[in-house]
């Protein structure tokens, strides 16, 4: 391997440090808050440990949806490539990660149950918004992609993700140093939206509503709106399960007002660095 991809386990990133004390600084002087003192490290992946909470970080992604592919096969996939990509945990190697990062390639797994089933799902869905329609052509053209998938728990701060995306980079350039299949054309990243919806909760609020008012779409990682000034496609689409009410996590969203979406961002590789850069910048502590 090059040496590059040999980083110290449990390596400390200082931006994602910066997450409580952005909190602090913008809150009201007259409310009290719990302060939590929290240091983030960052790992390999190992399949001896993060089997569980890879996959169940892909079912966050995935959402609704998540139930459409077998989760366990894309979960040892995302496992068979270690050196790329990373976790990131609170108590140690040995606990379950609190967030992701990682690139497969399209082309190299496609034949695999997990990658096919994906790569159908994305053409389907692609064909869906116009925004999209560069997507299929490349799947279909056999193009070297690197697939990002990139989770996190929803009250983890934005800053860890700009390390993730940043190491994602120097090891993907070290696995083609290292003459592995990782020269991507483009990075494809799955990501989520929602759209704000009148609330189940509150019967009076929701008479007094238009009926036809227009959603603004918001992002579950900030990071995606800067992504989006460097992409060469970004759209949203609908779940196929998206009526599906055995979902508690969706009938929650619902009940609180929050309708989500699955999200594609297409970057040509030659920009990634760039956009990279940007959500660095973005969200540099202050």
């Amino acid at each position: 391997m090059g040496k590059k991809r040999s980083r110290e386990e449990g390596k400390e990133v200082p931006p994602a440090d910066a997450g409580a004390d952005r909190m602090d600084e913008d809150s009201n002087d007259e409310e009290d808050f719990d302060m939590v003192d929290v240091e983030f490290e960052w790992f390999n992946f190992d399949p001896e440990i993060d089997f569980h909470g890879i996959k169940a970080l892909l079912r966050q992604l995935f959402d609704v949806d998540a139930n459409v592919f077998n989760m366990s096969a894309l979960a040892d996939l995302v496992l068979s490539q270690p050196t790329i990509g990373s976790t990131v945990k609170v108590d140690g190697k040995e606990t379950d990660p609190y967030a992701m990062l990682t690139a497969l390639n399209t082309h190299v797994h496609r034949e695999t149950e997990p990658m096919n089933d994906i790569l159908k799902y994305l053409v389907e869905k692609a064909q869906t918004n116009d925004s999209l329609a560069v997507i299929p052509e490349l799947i279909n053209a056999g193009k070297h992609v690197g697939l990002v998938f990139s989770e996190r728990f929803i009250n983890m701060p934005p800053e860890i993700g700009p390390p993730l995306y940043s190491m994602l980079i120097d090891e993907v350039e070290a696995a083609v140093e290292d003459k592995e299949p990782y020269e991507f054309s483009h990075y494809l990243i799955l990501s989520k939206t929602y759209q704000e919806v009148e609330s189940t909760l509150d019967v009076e609020n929701r008479k007094k509503k238009k009926a036809k008012e227009e959603a603004s779409t918001f992002f579950f990682h900030p990071e995606d709106e800067v992504l989006h000034k460097h992409a060469l496609a970004y759209g949203s689409y609908s779940y196929t399960k998206e009526e599906d009410s055995v979902a508690d996590s969706k009938r929650a969203f619902q009940e609180a007002g929050i309708k989500p979406a699955g999200h594609m961002i297409l970057i040509e590789a030659s920009k990634f660095p760039g956009a990279v850069k940007a959500i660095n910048d973005y969200l540099r502590p202050q």
